[in-house]
């Protein structure tokens, strides 16, 4: 039966050091690490992540500040409070919480944003930084998976992983992540997607899968090897007749792979907690502006 790679608890150890961290910045007089977030429009799933954000922040002493916008507000308008956050040298680093409404160009609202503030990592600046090994934010996600790699020191030297899905957000990222020279990284890595014929033959031979595909139970036990590392970033709203009106499902068949595996990530409380420590550590390098620093 397989261990849990528990992200909660992980990202509790993580959230603490920070927490420690700032309560020497207090202590010395200096101000503390500030983020922002900017939410256009009011769609369910980004209100609770924003403000899931916010909580974070007060845990560990962050200032933060929520911009609200409404899903009316024009491309032009969004650009000019960028512009002014990028401008204010109180604010160490800002996420835009996508997605946008239809009026926006995605692509010209990231690359607005300064680089050395893009704490979610998505700016193609600081893209390239990572697929060329420099120094850079990573993006949340990924970040938070290799941090879990890390902390349970799980062996990725010469070991295939299979990725499933090539999001610009989670599957491409970690494609170049886990075949990066470090730890964790030289994997021999396998990048597949939608139009992949036959995933479970590169599953099968996988020592790691790492699955993104926002596809509820796709991952299921006879596609995995004895022993493979599963790490289930998929999180979809399925209703039910509970109380709260639906679950959590992962991509993973929890139970069925459970039983191979040696680890694996539970949804909820795998991935997802990591995911927001990790946007925390992100801004307390910006804070620092240790990122660029090569």
């Amino acid at each position: 039966m397989a261990q849990i790679l528990d992200g909660l608890k992980v990202s509790q150890d993580i959230k603490n050091e920070i927490k420690a961290d700032v309560d020497k910045i207090i202590a010395s007089g200096k101000r503390v690490p500030h983020l922002a977030a900017i939410l256009v429009g009011n769609n369910g799933a980004s209100k609770a992540y924003v403000n899931s954000k916010v909580k974070d922040c007060a845990e560990v002493g962050f200032k933060s500040s929520l911009i609200k916008m409404p899903s009316t507000v024009s491309e032009a308008e969004l650009l000019e409070k960028i512009a002014e956050l990028n401008d204010d040298p109180e604010i160490d680093g800002f996420i835009v919480q996508l997605p946008l409404p239809k009026q926006m160009d995605q692509e010209k609202v990231i690359m607005a944003i300064n680089p050395h503030k893009d704490v979610d990592g998505f700016h193609p600046e600081n893209f390239g930084r990572m697929a060329l090994e420099m120094s850079t934010f990573l993006p949340a996600t990924p970040f938070g998976i290799l941090t879990l790699l890390e902390r349970y020191n799980l062996e990725t030297k010469g070991k295939h992983c299979v990725i499933i899905g090539r999001s610009r957000i989670v599957g491409r990222p970690m494609s170049i992540l886990m075949g990066r020279k470090d730890f964790p990284g030289n994997s021999t890595v396998t990048l597949t997607h939608s139009y992949t014929p036959h995933i479970e033959e590169f599953t099968k031979a996988a020592d790691i899968v790492i699955t993104a595909l926002g596809d509820p139970h796709f991952l299921k036990g006879d596609m995995i090897k004895e022993g493979a590392v599963v790490i289930d970033v998929g999180i979809t709203r399925i209703d039910d007749d509970s109380e709260k009106g639906y679950h959590l499902a992962g991509d993973v068949d929890f139970d069925s792979c459970a039983e191979k595996a040696s680890w694996i990530t539970p949804v909820p409380g795998g991935v997802g907690p990591m995911t927001r420590a990790m946007l925390m550590k992100n801004t307390l390098l910006a804070y620092k502006h240790t990122i660029y620093k090569d």
